[in-house]
């Protein structure tokens, strides 16, 4: 079995779920941008991703992908119902999420939950060369550093968590919570995307476990695990690039125009999720309309909630919640051929994106808590003309980095309503002024930039980026 000095694990293999006719897969964007990241970095070295493929049974053979080994974990039904739609996603994300909805608590899904990180762990450590260096990714995989260490204690161990990391309060709800942060601890370094998150952990470790923790360090036994905030970005320059081609430049005004060519025009790009705020964005901006403050001839909604994770119960009822609101405000409000709220559900390619970026005077990123946020550092990166504003949720991890966007509490919903107004009604010397600055902060902070802190930062020696490529 071929070995690799860098391992990735994911929950989800980052390819396309079809293979071409010849064989061939695909590279697949993720939503947290991961491939992104990592994509340029893995073709100068042997690496590995170890993840699902998606669908059940047993685990099928794939094909390399720009050299980079795609290594596949099996997954059943019942795998797939009782770890990942069970204590993944209808556990820890809605805890992790300062419990938006209720968290739930069953001993099948735990079961299923150290089942399943075994299978990962295990399979991490058949294709890990001796002193590789090995990157496990989220929250479906918490327990996998501290099971892979057991299985290779040469191997340098690094944790990244994509969302949230909450309060003690709410992660003390856990039963099994001394198992999870014992998991995390298997890793050489752990990263978050804020400090606060570093904060709630170490506090949760020294309370759990009773270890000399610090913001920066934990003991563990013979060992010290660093732990810090490392934001993660967008690839800046390619996002600009793709909002400058001829064909979205005019997909863009191709798409103004369908909208009726309005004055105005406030987008809003979610997956359709209960931590995105999407019933309080909705709820405002119909008070909006019904308090005259914004008219349907001038300005336009364009809200795209792609749906997520449907076979899971809370998502079908926000679903469908959203799509009866959205009904209503446009029976209340729009006109025939203009409707208050263009709602869209399906997903948008990257050039689909770009345009609809550069359509938007305004971005609502309201989310009520997320890990950080994407979606408003591309809409940053779209705006090559300078123009354009961001309104943004303060619980976003975005929020920390780009201050100079309207910032909103989302269950306020007398202050959401405000600073989207202030947004819509901004002078253009103050929006160039506001958006040249998150610009700037954005291509020094891009995604290469947020790899090579992390790496550099876990494999201290320096000799992986040096094999990536990427040291400069």
């Amino acid at each position: 079995m071929r070995q690799s000095s860098l391992v990735v694990v994911a929950n989800r293999l980052p390819i396309d779920d079809s293979v071409a006719p010849d064989g061939a897969c695909e590279w697949r964007r993720s939503p947290g941008g991961l491939v992104s990241a990592l994509h340029p970095l893995l073709r100068h070295t042997p690496a590995t991703w170890v993840g699902w493929a998606g669908g059940t049974g047993p685990a099928p053979a794939l094909p390399d992908v720009d050299g980079v080994r795609m290594h596949t974990v099996a997954l059943s039904a019942d795998d797939l119902r009782d770890h990942y739609e069970g204590f993944a996603n209808a556990t820890l994300w809605p805890l992790y999420h300062d419990s938006v909805e209720q968290p739930e608590y069953h001993r099948r899904w735990w079961e299923a939950y150290q089942r399943v990180n075994q299978r990962f762990a295990e399979a991490t450590a058949d294709v890990a060369e001796p002193g590789a260096v090995v990157w496990v990714q989220d929250y479906h995989l918490q327990l996998v550093p501290g099971l892979l260490r057991e299985l290779r204690p040469d191997l340098r161990i690094g944790f990244f968590l994509h969302v949230p990391f909450p309060p003690p309060e709410l992660f003390m709800q856990l039963p099994r919570r001394a198992e999870l942060l014992r998991g995390m601890l298997g890793a050489d370094l752990i990263g978050f995307q804020r400090s606060q998150a570093a904060h709630n952990f170490a506090q949760l470790v020294a309370k759990v476990l009773e270890v000399p923790a610090t913001d920066r360090r934990i003991a563990v036994d013979d060992r010290v695990v660093r732990i810090g905030a490392f934001p993660v970005s967008i690839d800046t320059v390619e996002m600009a690039a793709l909002a400058t081609r001829p064909d979205v430049v005019d997909r863009a005004a191709r798409l103004r125009r369908d909208l009726g060519s309005p004055e105005q025009v406030v987008l809003s790009v979610d997956r359709m999720d209960y931590t995105k705020g999407i019933e309080q964005r909705l709820k405002a901006y119909s008070e909006l309309l019904a308090d005259g403050h914004v008219k349907v001839r001038d300005t336009v909604l364009v809200q795209v909630a792609v749906p997520s994770r449907e076979r899971v119960g809370q998502y079908q009822i926000l679903r469908e919640r959203v799509e009866r609101e959205v009904g209503r405000i446009n029976g209340e409000f729009g006109r025939v051929g203009e409707p208050a709220i263009h709602y869209l559900t399906q997903p948008f390619d990257r050039a689909e994106l770009a345009a609809l970026y550069r359509v938007a005077d305004v971005m609502a990123v309201t989310p009520l808590r997320d890990g950080m946020n994407l979606v408003a550092k591309e809409y940053v990166a779209a705006r090559v003309d300078g123009t354009g504003a961001l309104l943004l949720s303060e619980f976003a991890g975005a929020a920390a980095e780009l201050p100079q966007a309207y910032l909103v509490n989302p269950h306020d919903l007398e202050g959401l309503k405000q600073g989207l107004l202030a947004a819509l009604r901004g002078s253009p010397d103050d929006l160039g002024a506001r958006m040249r600055t998150m610009r700037a902060h954005l291509h020094r902070h891009d995604i290469r930039a947020w790899a090579r802190s992390y790496l550099s930062a876990l494999d201290d020696s320096g000799s992986l980026l040096t094999r990536l490529g990427a040291a400069g």
